[in-house]
């Protein structure tokens, strides 16, 4: 019987030999060798890449938000966490080791005798060869994931960066929005005024009074919206914060108008490298992998080997002396659930190739985010130029609609509309700087964020 169980973990250990291990090859995908929309020179951004903005309280905002952001913390946590069933399954592959150890007194219940002590000290060894490298894929696939979830962190990291400047920029532009709107609405009133006197002096007519106070209404109205969304955006800054911004932030009362710098896009191969939910959904996917092989290995045999060492005495200095040890094997043949394993084995696979669709969506997703957010750069830049001038030429027609309208040449409704077209041109503009910053992040975060320097 021991000769003939040699025998056949002889032949198993042979068989085995064969490895029992899927090699990794990317997807293929179809990449193109250079950018559309990139342009002819660029700056590689520096690891800390919001520093590129040349904003200290944006600096300053930034690193307290890495601090203490409860998205972020919980990032790391999952880090921990996949780090540690990685360590669990990697122990399953070595020996496990057991010891126990005991005493006890007996004494016949009439009470005529003497006690009786007795001692015992027990080990265990047991240890899964691992034939089929089932334990081995297992592992493999718990490291991966391990990995894959630090990626998770960075992604995280660079999406905290994004959102908190953008709510930055939001609110900076609200508050632009509303110092001009209060302006306005000034201005409204002197409207208002002029329009009364005119009205006094029987040189205007109720119509007009109306339409000044119409507009003047109106404004104030969408005057209290701002102030509104203003509170929103605050409170969504102060969420990232763990409830409350910093006690010295200020908020910014306008849009920077600093030239922003070109960004260094590379080449569409380096996107995989350089983009941490792509690093994530490869590494996952080559543990989708992993997780395929040990699946079909689980239908090998398995060989598990079993050892003890134990002594029991009536006299505790006896324990260590003259041990008895015993060491097994068992055989499981759990090949012998074929359509349970065909079955195992085809929902795992399919499992593996939606991870390969799914890794190859998100890769040609971030080549569009990439190409389309160069192309947004550029044409914001140009669209301030040209709102620019558009703000210029309203002031300028609105100068002169008033000057007309005061000289009794046209109705008040002209000079009235020259001024929401105005309104209309400085709000464009400023809108036009808000989406050029969140443009140059948006790109930032498409191409994985800055480079660290060596």
């Amino acid at each position: 019987m021991i000769r003939s169980l040699s025998t056949l973990i002889g032949c198993l250990l042979l068989t085995a030999c064969s490895s029992m291990s899927t090699s990794y090859q990317q997807p293929p995908v179809t990449l193109p060798a250079s950018w559309q929309q990139a342009p002819s020179g660029g700056t590689t951004l520096p690891d800390a890449w919001w520093s590129a903005f040349e904003d200290p309280a944006l600096d300053a905002l930034v690193s307290e938000a890495l601090a203490r952001n409860n998205d972020l913390g919980t990032a790391l946590l999952n880090v921990r966490r996949a780090q540690l069933l990685a360590g669990l399954a990697d122990d399953a592959r070595y020996p496990q080791a057991g010891a126990s150890a005991g005493g006890q007194t007996s004494r016949h219940v009439r009470g005529d005798t003497a006690s009786t002590r007795s001692y015992s000290l027990t080990g265990s060894v047991s240890w899964e060869i691992d034939l089929w490298n089932r334990l081995g894929s297992s592992a493999d696939a718990a490291r991966l994931e391990a990995l894959a979830t630090q990626e998770d962190y960075q992604a995280a990291e660079l999406t905290l960066v994004g959102t908190l400047a953008n709510l930055y920029w939001q609110i900076g532009y609200l508050n632009e929005r509303i110092a001009a709107s209060e302006q306005s609405i000034a201005y409204a009133r002197q409207t208002l005024q002029l329009v009364q006197v005119r009205f006094d002096a029987g040189q205007g007519s109720s119509l007009e009074l109306a339409e000044a106070r119409q507009s003047l209404e109106s404004q104030q109205a969408s005057h209290v919206a701002l102030l509104q969304e203003r509170v929103e955006q605050r409170n969504a800054l102060a969420l990232l914060f763990d409830g409350s911004t910093p006690v010295a932030f200020a908020e910014p009362q306008t849009l920077a108008q600093t030239v922003l710098p070109e960004v260094d896009a590379d080449l569409p191969a380096s996107l995989l490298g350089r983009r941490p939910d792509l690093r994530a959904a490869e590494l996952r996917l080559r543990s989708s992998l992993k997780s395929v092989d040990a699946i079909r290995a689980s239908y090998y045999p398995d060989l598990s080997l079993t050892g003890t060492l134990g002594y029991a005495s009536d006299r505790l200095g006896e324990v260590l002396r003259n041990p008895v040890a015993a060491l097994g094997a068992g055989l499981t043949l759990p090949f012998l659930q074929w359509n349970q394993m065909q079955l195992d084995i085809a929902v795992s696979r399919t499992d593996y190739e939606l991870a390969v669709v799914g890794f190859r969506q998100s890769l040609y997703q971030a080549l569009v985010d990439v190409e389309n957010n160069l192309a947004a750069r550029r044409h914001y830049a140009e669209q301030e130029a040209m709102r620019e001038r558009a703000l210029e030429a309203a002031l300028e027609a609105e100068r002169i609609y008033r000057i007309r309208y005061e000289a009794g040449a046209v109705d008040l409704q002209s000079w009235l509309s020259a001024q929401d077209t105005r309104r209309t041109a400085q709000v464009s503009l400023t809108e036009t700087r808000l989406n050029r910053l969140q443009a140059q992040v948006a790109l930032t975060q498409a191409l994985g964020g800055g480079v660290a320097q060596p």
